[in-house]
């Protein structure tokens, strides 16, 4: 099925992000991992890419083995970074043989262990990237959009006039970055609606399962954690964290869907743990089917 096709239908469209598993530990687990949550009967599962190719050969296999574990649209990642033309289309070739309809592209950013940098011929922006594959592939193409700024941005409003760029380019929809304040979600749609943009805009939840994940990530993504919610963090036993993390994300589940967002898309750090108790409170509220 191709995600346009969901966000035809009636919301809100529910999707979840896997990384390919990095040990055997996660690699064992995640069969059973990948049944719970399909299980939840989400719209469609994503699998990341790392960026220059570093871990694409892992995100072959994990497609592979979502398709066969799981009757779930499933779209793949592609990143740009340190890849030219060439590259790009033997990637893509590869993902039509598999059978993959949707892709998720984003620019991606150079290795910071000196692995990989952004290939002379290659892609400056995720735009350049939309356009090349749309000038010759048939994907159904999402992007990112950040509901705080991109990190790396001049500023806000660039950063939405960028996205706009995105989609005139020809993406499909939007998975936003997560965040922990659902105003920022609300103003950055507000945003994209007054820059004309009118596909979907889906919400981002990273449900908190440390304290230090979660600091480590706010830096790295740029997410901002609320004051008081943080101080709630500090103040519990690490134990407690992540039923603390859950009960957050239904709150902020339940007040995203109830002001209209068109789905939410789940991080789950290849897990289950947080977003199965989530599913089932909003389906216990009726937000959910």
């Amino acid at each position: 099925m191709l995600i346009t096709e969901l966000f035809s239908q009636p919301p809100p469209v529910i999707s979840m992000e896997f990384f390919p598993p990095r040990n055997d530990e996660v690699s064992n687990r995640f069969p059973d991992v990948v049944s719970r949550l399909a299980s939840l009967s989400p719209g469609f599962f994503t699998v990341t890419f790392g960026a220059g190719g570093s871990t694409k050969d892992g995100t072959f296999a994990t497609l592979r083995q979502l398709m066969q574990l799981a009757s779930v649209p499933t779209v793949a990642h592609v990143a740009g970074a340190g890849l030219g033309p060439d590259d790009l289309c033997a990637v893509l070739d590869q993902l039509q043989i598999i059978g993959v309809k949707n892709i998720f592209v984003v620019r991606g950013d150079e290795s910071k262990d000196g692995s990989f940098s952004l290939h002379p011929q290659g892609f400056p922006y995720a735009k350049d990237m939309i356009t090349f594959i749309r000038q010759h592939y048939d994907f159904t193409i999402g992007c990112a959009g950040y509901p705080e700024g991109h990190i790396n941005a001049e500023s806000y409003q660039r950063d939405i006039e960028y996205l706009s760029e995105k989609v005139d380019s020809g993406a499909d929809y939007i998975l936003t970055q997560y965040f922990h304040d659902n105003d920022f979600y609300f103003r950055f749609v507000e945003q994209c609606h007054n820059c004309g943009i009118k596909v979907p805009v889906i919400p981002g939840i990273m449900p908190v399962h440390s304290l230090e994940l979660t600091q480590r990530l706010s830096v790295m993504c740029g997410a901002s954690i609320p004051k008081g919610f943080q101080e709630r963090l500090y103040k519990v036993d690490a134990a407690e964290v992540p039923q603390l993390g859950v009960s957050f994300a239904i709150k902020q589940c339940r007040e995203l869907l109830r002001y209209g967002a068109p789905g939410l898309h789940f991080y789950t750090l290849d897990r289950s743990s947080s977003v199965c108790p989530i599913i089932a409170s909003l389906q216990k509220d009726g937000l959910l089917c």
